[in-house]
C-alpha cells in the first residue's frame, strides 16, 4: 500500500529530525589524546597528586580552546615510568622531552615544539662570584634531581655513578637542592633557567644568596614525542603548535619563565 502524501511527508520530516538531533553528538565527539605528565617543574608540578599548576596544563587548555577535533588530556606518570606508559599505550605523547633522554631505543615520532630553555649551575654567591668556579665539578658536592639526564655526566642517570663520580646528593626536589646550596650543605645545584626564575620569584631573599653560572650544562630544545599509532599525527600536532605560536599563545604561556619561543628546526 502506498502511504498517503501527507503521511510520507511527515515520515520524511521525522527522519530528518532524527539525523539533525544525532548529528551534533556525532560531530562533536573529539578524539582523545593522552599526554604523559611527569614531575618536571615548572612544566609539570606533582601531577600524580592531582596538581593542576605548571605550564603543561596551560598548554593543554590552549590546545583544546584552539580547535575541537582533538581533546587533549593530562595523564600522570613519573620520570622513570614514562617510558613504559608510552610503549604500552597508556599515553600517546611525551612532551617537553629530548630524544637523548633515554628514548633512543623506543619507537616514536618527533615534533619540534620551538621552545628553548637551559640548564644552569647554581652556587652560593660567595663561591659563584668567580665564573671559573663552575669549570671543574669533580671535588665539589653536587645536588641533583634523581632520574634526570645531565650533559656534564654524558647523560648517564645512574644514581651510583653520579654519587661516586660527582659526590652527588640525589633528591626529588629542586627547591631542596637550591636550599642545600644556600645553606652550604652542597656546593652546586643544577636547575633549568625557568625553574630558577620561578624559585627566585617565590623566594626573593634567595636572590642575594644564589648565583647562576654563565656556563650552561645543556640547552633544552623541547620536543613532543608521539607514539606510533597515536590518535594524532606529527604533522597535525605541529600545525596546532604553529597556530599557537603565530597567535602569541606560546609566548604568553612560556615567556614569563624565560623560555624562548623559536621557529622549529626544519
Amino acid at each position: 500500500m502506498t502511504p498517503a502524501p501527507g503521511l510520507k511527508a511527515l515520515s520524511t520530516l521525522m527522519l530528518l529530525a532524527m539525523f539533525w538531533l544525532a548529528g551534533p553528538a556525532w560531530a562533536g565527539a573529539a578524539v582523545e589524546v593522552k599526554i604523559g605528565a611527569a614531575h618536571f617543574p615548572p612544566y609539570t608540578v606533582r601531577p600524580e597528586q592531582g596538581a593542576d599548576t605548571g605550564l603543561l596544563p596551560q598548554l593543554i587548555d590552549a590546545l583544546n580552546r584552539a580547535q575541537q577535533h582533538y581533546h587533549f588530556v593530562l595523564v600522570p606518570t613519573s620520570i622513570q615510568r614514562r617510558f613504559g606508559d608510552f610503549q604500552q599505550g597508556r599515553t600517546d605523547m611525551a612532551i617537553f622531552e629530548n630524544p637523548q633522554w633515554g628514548w633512543q631505543t623506543i619507537a616514536h615520532q618527533t615534533v619540534d615544539m620551538g621552545l628553548e630553555d637551559a640548564e644552569v649551575f647554581v652556587a652560593r654567591q660567595a663561591n659563584g662570584r668567580d665564573p671559573r668556579y663552575f669549570d671543574e665539578l669533580r671535588g665539589k658536592r653536587l645536588a641533583l634531581f634523581n632520574g634526570y639526564h645531565y650533559a656534564f655526566a654524558g647523560f648517564k642517570a645512574d644514581p651510583d655513578y653520579l654519587r661516586k663520580t660527582y659526590s652527588a646528593t640525589l633528591t626529588y626536589s629542586h627547591d631542596s637542592n637550591l636550599l642545600m646550596v644556600q645553606a652550604g650543605r652542597a656546593d652546586i645545584a643544577l636547575v633549568t633557567r625557568s625553574y630558577l626564575s620561578d624559585f627566585l620569584a617565590r623566594n626573593p631573599a634567595s636572590q642575594a644568596q644564589l648565583v647562576p653560572s654563565q656556563r650552561i650544562d645543556q640547552v633544552y630544545h623541547h620536543y613532543a614525542l608521539l607514539r606510533p599509532g597515536a590518535p594524532i599525527g606529527e604533522q597535525s600536532f605541529a600545525e596546532l603548535l604553529r597556530g599557537l605560536r603565530d597567535s602569541g599563545e606560546l609566548a604568553r604561556i612560556f615567556a614569563p619563565y624565560r623560555i624562548t619561543v623559536t621557529a622549529p628546526k626544519e
